[in-house]
């Protein structure tokens, strides 16, 4: 019984996968119409983040010892990181 209830769910499972399948060309057609048509503008967040971590270490490197340093670098780099992201975009909207 065991075999046959599990059996039953995998063929319900792949079934509508296999008939509602789109083609390539469906999905490329989707994809380009709404990429041309969506603004895209970027928030900015990978930036902040690498930004965040490349200031934190250039504030160690120049602060020395203390913790005000790396802060300080961190926040500095994250804002600018993140208003270079923002305004680097090809897409304007």
């Amino acid at each position: 019984m065991r075999k046959l209830v599990l059996a039953i769910t995998a063929a319900t499972m792949a079934m509508p996968m296999s008939f509602a399948a789109p083609s390539a060309a469906d999905a490329a057609r989707r994809t380009t119409h709404h990429y041309y048509r969506t603004c895209h503008r970027h928030k900015g967040t990978t930036g902040a983040l690498i930004g965040g971590a490349g200031g934190a270490l250039v504030g160690s490197a120049v602060g020395g010892r203390g913790l005000a340093g790396p802060i300080i670098g961190g926040v500095g780099g994250a804002l600018l990181g993140r208003h270079i992201q923002r305004h680097n975009s090809r897409y304007a909207c």
